[in-house]
């Protein structure tokens, strides 16, 4: 189910996954099937890790890696799930062919 709230996102951020949802910062953003499959591959991370863990595994991994690179965003861009996200979003049947603990193989390297 996707939502708009036009006040829930801090700067550039427009979409983000909170299970079973798909929040994003406009309506016309509904059509953007990119930034959505990106959204459904977190929907599925999500699903897989039983929503909780998922969370705090996202946001542990969030905070070593702030600490590694002494940088919020790049921590942000190098967390596995957004990495799996961002390398796959443009492949409308990821979600078809992925497999499970996929994000896993994002945890180190460059899998770009």
């Amino acid at each position: 189910m996707i939502l708009v709230f036009k006040h829930f996102f801090y700067k550039n951020y427009v979409g983000l996954s909170l299970w079973p949802f798909i929040i994003l910062k406009n309506p016309s953003l509904k059509a953007d099937i990119v930034l959505i499959n990106h959204e459904k591959i977190h929907l599925k991370q999500q699903q897989e890790l039983l929503i909780i863990p998922f969370y705090i595994f996202y946001l542990v991994e969030w905070i070593l890696r702030s600490i590694w690179y002494f940088d919020s965003y790049k921590a942000y861009q190098n967390i596995s799930f957004e990495r799996e996200a961002y390398c796959n979003e443009k492949n409308m049947n990821y979600l078809k062919e992925r497999k499970s603990l996929s994000f896993i193989k994002y945890l180190w390297g460059t899998n770009h």
